[in-house]
């Protein structure tokens, strides 16, 4: 519910369809931080990432009078960059510059949710590196339907509902996307989930 200091993104929208540009900075300051995580996990690169959440933006400017009063902005806004990082992404594929294996693995915006616990001894620390390295590789090998449902869910906490608004499916499907994103990771991480002495490093 929007109030006279926190509008709603409807009603944020409704402002920066008659005019108010100032709308667009109410609406950059709610969703960059959740959009440029979501980015950064999918492509993997903070430079790129930041460019794209500014497109999507531009691209919410130049489409507002398109869109309809009650649009789920958020939805809207996620939808739009996730196909702009896949697009990216395999552009990227195609024209490698830097690899993503010079990542630095203890980087705030490289922590992962998904990884062991980070209470290790120092000789295990490697062996982290190592898993953490694996885990990336496998959800970047996963189908573009299957890696929004994994980084949405569980980089960005969005729920079932959210999700299902995003990737145009039924919460069932999402949930079907998850299941099978978590089985093609433990088929590519076998061996290390076996030498992992135990450690969870998937949901």
């Amino acid at each position: 519910m929007g109030s006279p200091s926190h509008p709603s993104d409807q009603e944020s929208l409704h402002a920066l369809q008659n005019g108010e540009d100032q709308a667009l900075d109410r609406l950059i300051a709610r969703w960059q931080q959740p959009l440029h995580k979501f980015a950064y996990h999918y492509v993997r690169n903070t430079t790129d990432s930041r460019d794209l959440v500014a497109e999507a933006f531009v691209r919410l400017y130049q489409n507002r009078l398109k869109l309809r009063p009650n649009t789920n902005l958020s939805a809207w806004l996620f939808t739009t960059l996730s196909n702009l990082c896949c697009n990216q992404y395999r552009w990227r594929k195609r024209h490698p510059q830097i690899s993503l294996d010079n990542i630095p693995e203890n980087s705030v915006e490289s922590r992962n949710p998904l990884q062991a616990p980070t209470h290790l001894e120092p000789n295990q620390s490697l062996e982290k590196q190592e898993v953490l390295r694996a885990l990336n590789h496998a959800i970047e090998a996963l189908p573009h339907e299957y890696r929004i449902a994994v980084i949405l869910h569980h980089y960005n906490k969005l729920s079932y509902q959210e999700i299902a608004g995003i990737i145009k499916c039924s919460v069932r499907g999402v949930e079907t996307r998850l299941y099978r994103a978590k089985q093609k990771l433990r088929d590519k991480l076998a061996d290390h989930l076996r030498d992992a002495e135990g450690a969870s490093i998937l949901p």
